[in-house]
């Protein structure tokens, strides 16, 4: 069998330079290699780092909020921050990418305008005096200046990468897991040592020393004299791909399952009699190993046939779950299940433009889009993830059992759950088979 990947057309092969019907220009700077293309990549991914890093990290915020008399009769508004602003960024993808696309000459000013209203949600935040107002600034305003601030840089990685375009991304992807390696401790600190007026203040001058900068580099290939030219209505016929259908479906049930050790690592490692520190020393693993698979696994479907990733990534992260933190009674076997399943579970959206490449061997539709509808699948997984797991964790008849290790902590579902869900990562590679993908 050929495990060779076959090449994909890239977005300007159907739609001129960068979907505006413009024949190819010599001049152009190169892409996958050059000065302008890796510093595009390195703003991108700032942007990537900085904007979900923060709502990654409310895990220590909730905390801290659940502690404080202001809000101590308000947790069910204050627990749906994070899941809010996560939850409104993923979704609401597929609906931002459309306007970007169609006003493709101001993806900067709707960057831009993002940044504007993510910081000043971040400092209205900061005066917010009920849980109601954290939710409105926190969770819902910033999603919304998130993700136009975010997705622009999708439209700037296509123009810059093909050949490379799975590193790219994969680099890019990885800039969150290398934020969530830091940003945990930082604002845990500033939380207990000045409050969260402070730390969020603190925050939104932080996005702005390192966002500021990255505007710059954040450069189009396209020539100015083209910028006023809009590309084409979107052709819908994609969506008649049954391998689209099948890889989002597997995305989706991972998803999932892909949230539940974020949610429950630190109250698992409280309930086994370890510190909460073990807890948090899991997540920032779990974020490191991120970063490096990210990379790893868009490297490899660069490669070979994006199939070859799904397998990996469901067979790394099933093993983990299964066996590491199946059996965790130590803390090393936590540490060894969070480095694992932060490479293979979370490198996983690597592997998303190369499904993208399986859908555009037959339709002319641009790998933004692709990925955008991705995003959303893995929203709705995230959405709906909280209240799967609560009732799991509930429901638990394993604890305190005769069902040994840690699957009779009261998270053994939990952990069933994560592992199966992790396994229909496969169903791109059962596609294949049939001859669907």
């Amino acid at each position: 069998m050929n495990l060779k990947s076959e090449p994909a057309p890239d977005d300007t092969d159907y739609l001129g330079r960068n979907g505006c019907g413009i024949a190819a220009d010599l001049t152009l700077p190169p892409t996958d290699r050059g000065q302008h293309a890796w510093l595009t990549l390195a703003a991108c991914s700032i942007l990537e780092a900085l904007v979900w890093g923060f709502p990654f990290a409310f895990g220590v915020f909730q905390e801290y909020y659940a502690r404080q008399e202001a809000f101590a009769d308000q947790l069910s508004s204050i627990s749906a921050i994070g899941t809010t602003a996560t939850g409104v960024m993923y979704c609401s993808a597929p609906l931002v990418y459309d306007i970007l696309r169609r006003f493709p000459d101001h993806r900067k000013i709707f960057s831009v305008a993002g940044y504007i209203i993510l910081l000043a949600s971040v400092v209205g935040a900061s005066f917010a005096n009920t849980a109601g107002q954290l939710l409105a600034t926190q969770g819902i305003t910033y999603a919304i200046g998130g993700s136009f601030h975010y997705f622009p840089a999708f439209l700037y990685l296509d123009e810059w990468f093909v050949e490379r375009k799975g590193l790219a991304y994969g680099i890019f992807i990885a800039g969150a897991g290398a934020s969530g390696v830091a940003i945990p401790f930082a604002m845990e600190w500033i939380l207990n040592t000045w409050g969260f007026r402070t730390a969020l203040r603190t925050w939104a001058l932080i996005s702005f020393v390192l966002t500021t900068p990255a505007f710059f580099f954040m450069k189009t290939r396209q020539p100015d004299q083209y910028a006023h030219r809009r590309r084409p209505k979107l052709d819908l016929t994609f969506l008649k791909s049954p391998a689209l259908w099948i890889l989002l479906l597997g995305n989706a049930i991972q998803s999932i399952g892909y949230f539940m050790p974020l949610f429950y690592i630190p109250s698992f490692a409280v309930t086994q009699g370890w510190s909460s520190l073990s807890g948090t020393i899991a997540v920032a693993l779990c974020s490191a190993a991120n970063a490096l698979g990210a990379t790893c696994i868009g490297w490899l479907v660069d490669r070979y046939d994006v199939t070859v990733a799904l397998n990996l990534c469901a067979a790394g992260t099933t093993t983990a779950t299964f066996l590491f933190w199946g059996f965790a009674v130590h803390e090393a076997m936590l540490y060894v299940f969070a480095f694992l399943y932060g490479f293979f579970a979370g490198g996983f959206p690597a592997t998303w433009s190369g499904c993208g490449k399986v859908v555009q061997r037959t339709y002319r539709v641009e790998m933004g889009m692709i990925i955008s509808l991705f995003t959303a699948s893995k929203g709705i997984g995230s959405v709906i993830s909280g209240p799967i797991g609560g009732a799991l964790v509930a429901a638990d008849a394993w604890a305190g059992a005769r069902v040994g290790y840690a699957y009779g902590s009261g998270y053994g579902y939990v952990i069933v759950l994560t592992g199966v869900t992790a396994s229909f990562t496969t169903l791109g590679w059962m596609g294949k088979k049939y001859g669907v993908v």
